[in-house]
């Protein structure tokens, strides 16, 4: 199966780039905290080269033995795995759910700097990060001129060409998912070209789109707005990155057309899966576009900082968004998050974890509807914006998986492939 691999090839290749990135930081660790920092560097080596030789070796998986505030759930997310009636009983790392050990890897990587101060506040993927979003610069600024551009007469747009923008900037993000660093094992995955001009050729690979409902939800959500009670959009967020700056310019769009008056960011609170946006990415990815000697690049920097510090624009991490569990368990888990999403019209899920999550990563029939994938979970109406690079995909037509499996047997997994798909949560 595509998870062996991943296990197998893609999850060591990454450890190994940890473990090579903090090596290449040995210096710098000196030069700020002595030989302390050294020191903590050598233990966080050592606890990731052991991670690595249990998962190659195929080891149970231990319970996690740091003071972190998560650690009581996560070790008891491995006595459930421990439980389950069809298990193996003891997991390890070839025998388990694979979302389980992947997530449980970055869990992993976390703990070893996490435990080790002075450089506990280290994110082994920062350099990455920041790599693909200069590498990505050109569509940066062909994304940023393109909506500067539009912003000089949105007022003037009728509902018809509001609603092609839209579909446009909904498909920028949709495809900017492509720009994944733990896919390509940190390889390089940066966007290069515009992509405003191939959406055209895209869209016969999307399987499922739904952009007319997302439309119609925010338009209806628009006209019968109660007084005083704003209309708000809720974007998970998946990479750092070109695909976060799609992500920022689809925000701004939902606002400055008035489809939406505030927008909350949920990213994630501890580096993971490579280029996942945290807090630290998110603002300074604003900040550099802000001071980019690009015209409507630091204009659209400016103006998000200008929103941040309105309020219309609010980023909030939560623990839960970093643990093994589906979304099918956040109220029982996360009550607290469950119920600030129930004050979303609108939630987007970007890209292919959230995708497992909500679906529970399992091997469903391609056609089995998607809101009863989500089994239960429905805190509002929600959409995913996913490009396809595992073999999770529901709500397919019949026989629509079949006929693509036929002619292109890596159409799961090659990420050539996206839905935007819709469930009105009723």
């Amino acid at each position: 199966s595509f998870a062996y691999f991943t296990i197998k090839d893609r999850l060591p290749q990454i450890l190994t780039r940890v473990i090579d990135t903090l090596h290449r930081h040995k210096n710098e660790f000196f030069e700020e905290h002595g030989e302390k920092g050294v020191e903590a560097e050598k233990r966080a080596i050592s606890f990731l080269s052991k991670l690595r030789n249990e998962l190659q070796t195929d080891k149970p998986v231990t319970p996690l033995e740091d003071e972190l505030p998560d650690a009581a759930l996560w070790n008891q997310y491995l006595d459930y795995q421990r439980n389950l009636p069809n298990g193996n009983g003891e997991p390890s790392w070839f025998q388990s759910p694979w979302l389980y050990v992947e997530c449980y890897m970055y869990r992993r990587i976390h703990a070893a700097l996490a435990q080790n101060p002075p450089i506990d506040s280290f994110d082994v993927f920062k350099e990455g990060k920041a790599q693909n979003f200069f590498e990505s610069q050109e569509a940066v600024i062909a994304l940023c001129t393109y909506f500067q551009e539009l912003l000089k007469n949105i007022k003037d747009l009728d509902e018809k060409q509001l609603q092609e923008e839209l579909f446009k900037l909904l498909q920028v993000s949709l495809w900017g998912n492509k720009c994944d660093l733990s896919f390509s094992a940190g390889e390089d995955s940066s966007q290069k070209s515009s992509p405003l001009q191939s959406l055209e050729n895209m869209v016969p690979y999307i399987l499922v789109n739904d952009m007319e409902k997302v439309w119609s939800l925010l338009v209806n959500a628009k006209k019968t707005r109660i007084e005083r009670s704003n209309v708000r959009v809720d974007i998970i967020l998946d990479n750092a990155g070109f695909e976060l700056v799609s992500d920022l310019v689809l925000a701004d769009f939902l606002l400055l057309s008035k489809l939406a008056d505030e927008v909350y960011f949920h990213g994630k609170s501890i580096p993971w899966y490579v280029s996942d946006t945290t807090k630290h990415d998110f603002n300074w990815t604003i900040k550099q576009l802000g001071s980019a000697n690009h015209m409507w690049m630091s204009r659209c920097g400016i103006n998000w900082e200008g929103n941040l510090k309105k309020g219309v624009w609010v980023f909030r991490d939560h623990m839960f968004w970093t643990l093994p569990h589906d979304f099918s368990s956040m109220s029982e888990v996360a009550p607290d998050l469950y119920a600030e999403l129930q004050k979303s019209n609108l939630l987007l899920f970007k890209g292919d974890l959230n995708y497992r999550k909500l679906t529970g990563d399992r091997k469903w029939e391609y056609s089995v509807p998607f809101h009863q994938a989500l089994n239960k979970f429905h805190p509002a109406p929600l959409c995913s914006l996913r490009t396809l690079k595992s073999d999770t995909q529901v709500g397919l037509k019949t026989g629509q998986g079949e006929q693509i499996q036929a002619s292109d047997p890596e159409w799961m997994v090659s990420g050539k492939y996206g839905v935007v798909q819709f469930d009105a949560g009723l």
